[in-house]
């Protein structure tokens, strides 16, 4: 299964990239992931691709940090709605908990596992994927956006009690003992990190109670991150219409597959890609004709149709009338609703 994760884990990457020499259009190239992500951070991306890239930007500048440069300069801001849930906390024990309970609505492949004893609380990180582990960059990118996440809850002066990262010590020991400002131990069981127990405890000053509780009640709503092949096609498919530029190539782009793959993984779900758009187009086309201003040749261009008749005729034969007559209030009896649609 793919797992997805929101285009913001990239959004640093271009200026990483140019600092160690890459061009950063042309890694994304090579591993296949859209440069329209760059621009458009709720974009569900392929988890596999974003690693692709994260390993191979490593091994071409030589910068065996590089998923910690990323780390560096990312926060809140990139988690989304997730971030903001975690600002919000009245303790940071409270807001670790709210980014481990909430986290997979970013990266649906990432689990957070926290584990209190008397004196210290270990927060242990597991990257899903085909291998045993996930690669180191990837590991470094997580682990240490999780660090950035908790010393900005404290402030710059904050630091953990230990690390550890289950992969061999690297080149340059002393840039992770920089980053995380604490011993790291490295060939350990697991991928970690080690805090006071006392440091659960520190107050938010500038949490907000309602806030944090409003958060949750709307992050609640969207919890459930699509788990087949087919709803994350839909997902994808979803985003894509909404900003004018869905193909099924553009969404293997994002699935980091071909399109053959979505096509036989459709079909195997008794289902098709041209279904799905279908569907798609039908929802989003009776939110975009609400606006009587808006140009019908523009929304014809949106959803993907060669020209303006051509959307005039699959409406007809969705709904069962004109967008005119639909504009009017005419709603045939045998026509969808926009819901089934």
């Amino acid at each position: 299964m793919t797992d997805l994760i929101r285009s913001a884990g990239l959004s640093y990457y271009p200026e990483v990239a140019r600092s160690v020499g890459l061009d950063p259009s042309q890694m994304m190239r090579k591993v296949r992931l859209p440069l329209a992500c760059l621009d458009q951070p709720d974009i569900p991306i392929a988890v596999a691709g974003l690693r692709r890239l994260l390993e191979l930007s490593a091994k071409a500048s030589g910068a065996e940090d590089f998923g910690l440069r990323l780390a560096e300069r990312g926060g809140l801001t990139n988690f989304g709605a997730v971030g903001l849930i975690v600002r919000e906390q009245a303790t940071v024990g409270e807001a670790i908990e709210a980014f481990s309970r909430f986290i997979h609505i970013h990266h649906d492949g990432m689990r957070l596992d926290v584990t209190p004893d008397e004196r210290t609380v270990t927060i242990t990180l597991h990257l899903r994927g085909r291998r045993p582990r996930a690669p180191r960059q990837s590991i470094d990118m997580a682990l240490g956006s999780v660090h950035r996440i908790i010393q900005s809850l404290f402030g710059s002066d904050w630091r953990p009690l230990e690390v550890h990262l289950h992969y061999p010590p690297p080149l340059d020991r002393k840039r992770y003992r920089d980053f995380f400002g604490c011993r790291v131990t490295f060939n350990a069981d697991d991928d970690a990190i080690l805090l006071s127990a006392h440091d659960m405890e520190r107050r938010i000053p500038s949490a907000h109670p309602l806030i944090a509780n409003y958060l949750r009640k709307r992050i609640e709503a969207i919890e459930s991150r699509p788990a087949s092949w087919e709803a994350k096609v839909d997902e994808v498919v979803r985003t894509l219409l909404a900003s004018g530029d869905c193909t099924v190539e553009r969404v293997a782009e994002h699935l980091a597959c071909t399109r053959r793959t979505i096509h036989r993984r459709l079909a195997a779900s008794g289902t098709s890609f041209s279904a799905i758009l279908d569907a798609q187009r039908a929802d989003l086309v009776v939110q975009l004709i609400e606006d009587p201003a808006r140009p019908l040749a523009g929304i014809a261009v949106q959803l993907g149709f060669s020209a303006q008749s051509a959307m005039a005729r699959w409406f007809r034969g969705r709904f069962g009338c004109t967008i005119t007559d639909w504009r009017k209030g005419v709603r045939p009896l045998s026509a969808p609703s926009a819901s089934a649609a």
